[in-house]
């Protein structure tokens, strides 16, 4: 089949969106399908343009018009399918409902070409309460076109449990990895002895903790932080160090300082910033354990199947969240929080560790079904 991967974006080295959808393109080509890959970025002279494979399909100028012109002229997309035979559109929503949008899926149902919507995380509204005004006036507008273009698409894809959004049937699946991206985690050494009757405060080597994100409220780090600053106010004797790896807004990083100020833990708090490739495995080789969303009930988020707790099973290394992910939820390499603001127990993290007799490799085998070759070609199979 003819595919067209349609994103409103660019693709960069850092960032984990674009890993992933890298990955989802991936898959789909192992499955057999032709995948051409449609995006949105700026050329070298400033100019905006619509690629596909890396060829100009539509260059809409530079200036204030240009801006405008490639948020509502998506013909180019249009011509291009019906020129190359395509059979299906994958689209990554993002935020772009609108009466321009809607006009390009209409075009293409009246083509007889296929669109499926792919909604990374639903239901997303409560995530938009914190953030900057301009983010949620695209909200707004969001809201007012998302379910008529929606009746456009033949399914929804979500990661969620949800049987309907936005109006539209969906198709569930879950989060993938691709395991050829990511190395088995060997840590340089072993945080604890496997003896259940061990407890924090032993006197043994530094612990590491290890979180990478694109930082934002539901991810809990701040929890993460007091529940370091009270386990060392509490007299915990055993070092441990959190590495956050990932872009922080200026805002948040200013919140996470006055914690570590409070609690007076400096020196045990890394910031790394955005790492990729060779630079983010030398971190995790450095790191026992690893640390999942702790407050998607901030964006009221119950169950959700995110993309960074398969990654770190993919590694092999043991981590902990808060939500529900019924891929995980019960597997013995996890630990869950709370979905409560209360401070995490890190002493707790020491006891958990202390128990923990499965390696790195079975772990990774335990999520080898959530490969992007087999949760694409489900998306296939449902179509």
């Amino acid at each position: 089949m003819k595919i067209l991967f349609l994103t409103y974006h660019g693709f960069e080295d850092a960032s984990g969106i674009s890993k992933k959808m890298l990955a989802q393109i991936k898959g789909l080509r192992q499955n057999g399908h032709e995948v051409h890959v449609c995006y949105y970025d700026l050329a070298a002279d400033g100019s905006r343009c619509r690629y596909v494979d890396g060829e100009v399909i539509r260059n809409y100028g530079r200036g204030r018009w240009a801006t405008l012109l490639q948020r509502m002229d998506y013909r180019c997309v249009n011509d291009y399918c019906w020129e190359h035979g395509i059979a299906l559109v994958y689209v990554r929503c993002f935020m772009n409902a609108s009466p321009f949008n809607i006009r390009l899926f209409k075009r293409l149902k009246a083509d007889g070409i296929k669109a499926v919507m792919e909604v990374p995380t639903y239901p997303y509204d409560g995530e938009f309460v914190s953030l900057p005004l301009k983010y949620r006036v695209e909200h707004i507008f969001d809201k007012l076109f998302r379910n008529q273009l929606a009746s456009y698409m033949d399914a929804i894809v979500t990661f969620s449990e949800a049987s309907e959004i936005f109006g539209q049937r969906t198709i569930r699946i879950s989060n993938g990895v691709d395991f050829d991206s990511l190395p088995i985690h060997h840590p340089s050494s072993s945080p604890i002895p496997q003896n259940p009757s061990l407890q924090e405060g032993t006197g043994l080597g530094s612990l590491h903790l290890i979180a990478v994100a694109e930082v934002h409220p539901w991810h809990g780090f701040d929890r993460m932080l007091k529940g370091l600053g009270e386990y060392y106010r509490q007299g915990g004797e055993r070092e441990i160090v959190f590495h956050i790896v990932g872009g922080i807004g200026a805002s948040m990083m200013h919140d996470f300082c006055s914690i570590i100020e409070q609690y007076q833990i400096e020196d045990k708090v890394v910031f790394h910033g955005k790492l990729f490739g060779a630079q983010l495995d030398e971190v995790f080789a450095q790191c026992h354990f690893a640390i999942g969303s702790l407050a998607r009930h901030r964006s009221g988020i119950t169950r959700i199947k995110t993309l960074k707790n398969r990654e770190y099973a993919a590694r092999g290394i043991p981590f902990i969240y808060s939500e529900e992910d019924s891929d995980f939820d019960h597997q013995p390499y996890v630990l869950k929080a709370p979905a409560d603001e209360s401070p995490i127990d890190v002493g707790g993290i020491v006891r958990f560790l202390s128990q923990q007799t499965i390696d790195p490799v079975a772990i990774r085998n335990s999520v080898a079904s959530l490969s992007w070759k087999v949760q694409m070609q489900h998306v296939i199979e449902k179509l």
